[in-house]
């Protein structure tokens, strides 16, 4: 005969796998990922400083309605929300790139850039949440917020496959003096990311490009005939002899590196490079770092 404790025991292991099922993969590994990691005391809430008032910013979608300063709004047509010292600092805004040369992978063994970018910054995000920072999209469509129920929207919206070619970082609605978090191969048109940063360091805000390579794209092992076809299969290119291209392929690669490099130290962001074929862990505590110390 079962007892009544162990019957219950077996129901709440049963419930507990069904919610587990229903959770995006996405968010299984980040999870994972996150808890591989061991970090000293994150405290980044801190007593008094969030009441010093920071400024008006008028309302976004997904904005609590307690966070509405209702004196403030009775002036005018428009809802604003009353920020404060600490909670801009607190807020991080995250952008993965979703175009058409993040699904690439060499081989088999391999995670494709867009899934190693999107548990990545996923992990991050919960890392900062844990400690006390708001986290969302760039853009409007999933503003800043803490908790886990933001983290498991994240997880939702980085789970959709996109199929735009290239999609920029969005450098509307970045709240001044936040950070950013954003992770692609940076191998897409560089004017819109030089615009995106631009405008984020004229709102003061400050974060980390993690540039995120498959290792045959810095090595570029290909000899003999190949055919090099976009991921989209919009563009195609065959040659006889691949080993003739090598040369100038890694000069434009050490081209755009350069540039990035350039770019962060114009605007104050900070700049890592991480192979799909390295350690995920190790990653993720360098992004952790990074952005601490962009705070600072």
């Amino acid at each position: 005969m079962t007892s009544p404790i162990a019957s219950e025991a077996v129901g709440l292991r049963h419930r507990a796998e069904v919610e587990a099922g229903n959770l995006p993969p996405l968010l299984v590994q980040a999870e994972q990922l996150a808890g591989s990691v061991l970090l000293g005391e994150h405290g980044r809430r801190r007593a008094g400083i969030g009441d010093d008032f920071w400024q008006y910013r008028p309302a976004q979608p997904g904005d609590s309605h307690n966070m509405i300063d209702h004196r403030r709004s009775a002036m005018g047509d428009q809802q604003f929300i009353r920020e404060r010292e600490w909670q801009i600092a607190q807020t991080i805004h995250v952008w993965v790139d979703q175009g058409g040369s993040m699904q690439f992978a060499s081989k088999p063994d391999l995670p494709r850039k867009i899934d190693r970018a999107r548990k990545l910054a996923l992990a991050a995000s919960i890392l900062m949440v844990r400690g006390g920072e708001r986290v969302g999209l760039t853009g409007t469509t999933l503003p800043p917020r803490s908790g886990n129920m933001q983290i498991l929207r994240m997880a939702e919206a980085l789970s959709v496959e996109d199929d735009t070619d290239y999609t920029p970082p969005e450098h509307h609605a970045m709240i001044p003096h936040a950070r950013g978090l954003f992770i692609s191969d940076f191998l897409g048109p560089f004017d819109e990311l030089q615009l995106a940063l631009s405008k984020a360091a004229d709102r003061g805000l400050r974060g980390v490009l993690l540039q995120v390579l498959d290792p045959s794209e810095e090595q570029f092992p290909f000899t003999g005939r190949t055919v090099f076809e976009s991921v989209g299969g919009g563009l195609r290119h065959e040659t006889l002899k691949a080993s003739a291209l090598r040369d100038r392929y890694l000069e434009r690669l050490a081209e755009r590196r350069d540039a990035l490099d350039q770019l962060c130290r114009a605007t104050g962001w900070r700049m890592g490079l991480h192979h799909t074929g390295d350690s995920a862990q190790t990653a993720l505590l360098w992004l952790y770092h990074a952005l601490e110390r962009t705070a600072s």
